[in-house]
């Protein structure tokens, strides 16, 4: 079978599936089997399909039908322009959250040598991309996950900032405490589980074959930041920022975690318009 032949037989069946970017999807499947680009295939389109490679391609494709993630299937996604390793063991790095990323730049933008903490970091597309947008600056990446944090670290040893990048395990910031870093973080960036419990089983097959762990919000979503903003009082320095990733519907239960502790309270949206991104400040001077 010719390589066009394959890639439209695998564009129907995805289309009759109701994968939106069907034609996308079967030249991301048949290049990653190839081993090349996907513009590589429009200057082979008329080659012979080799038997076995159209047998694995059939295969993938049987999976995605399944619901698994493009992204697991072929073992990696782009995030903040770079190539991420991502593991069924870690949620898939989505473009809106590259809004946390661009945030905790600007914050710590002139700063010499800056402290920024991703937690539950999962792949380490947030620390990975910060590391690489600021050779200067220390990073902490955590994650209560052993698997997450193996990934994180070798997506970090890929862009060559393994070095700078201290990977801990534990929960939320609890492996601060005691460590000398704790009240002199400039920067927390979390995207943590903001999905309500009750609403896991309305997502999608592909979001529920990403870790539960990584979705599961509790009652209202918001349970793990709750206690985030808590013990970010206890890392971040005065005058330091906390980033929260969220729903756009929580909007103003987000807000309401914050006490009188924090000022410069605001809500940053993504490129589609939504609440994306809840930041505050931790006042210089407390009440």
């Amino acid at each position: 079978m010719q390589v066009k032949k394959l890639l439209a037989a695998g564009t129907r069946r995805l289309l009759e599936a109701g994968i939106k970017e069907a034609r996308l999807e079967a030249e991301v499947l048949l290049a990653h089997l190839t081993k090349r680009d996907r513009l590589f295939l429009y200057g082979a389109a008329d080659l012979s399909v080799p038997f076995l490679t159209k047998l694995r391609f059939w295969e993938l494709v049987g999976r995605r039908l399944a619901g698994e993630p493009l992204a697991y299937l072929i073992g990696k996604k782009e995030f903040w322009g770079l190539e991420l390793e991502v593991t069924p063991a870690v949620l898939v790095p989505r473009p809106e959250t590259e809004l946390l990323v661009e945030t905790g730049l600007e914050k710590v933008k002139g700063k010499g040598s800056p402290i920024l903490v991703d937690v539950g970091t999962g792949s380490g597309a947030v620390a990975v991309s910060w590391a690489v947008s600021l050779p200067q600056a220390r990073l902490l990446a955590l994650d209560i996950s052993p698997e997450a944090l193996a990934c994180a670290q070798r997506n970090a040893r890929r862009h060559g900032v393994e070095e700078r990048i201290t990977f801990m395990a534990g929960d939320l910031l609890s492996p601060l405490k005691e460590t000398p870093v704790a009240g002199k973080v400039d920067v927390v960036g979390a995207n943590l589980p903001y999905i309500p419990r009750a609403f896991l089983p309305a997502l999608s097959r592909e979001v529920r074959r990403e870790p539960r762990q990584a979705l599961d919000g509790g009652t209202d979503g918001l349970a793990f930041y709750r206690r985030l903003v808590l013990q970010a009082k206890q890392v971040l320095r005065p005058g330091g920022y906390l980033l929260c990733e969220i729903a756009p519907w929580q909007r103003s239960g987000a807000l309401e975690l914050f006490d009188e502790d924090w000022d410069e309270l605001e809500v940053k949206r993504d490129l589609a318009g939504r609440a994306r991104l809840v930041l505050a400040r931790l006042r210089s001077k407390r009440a």
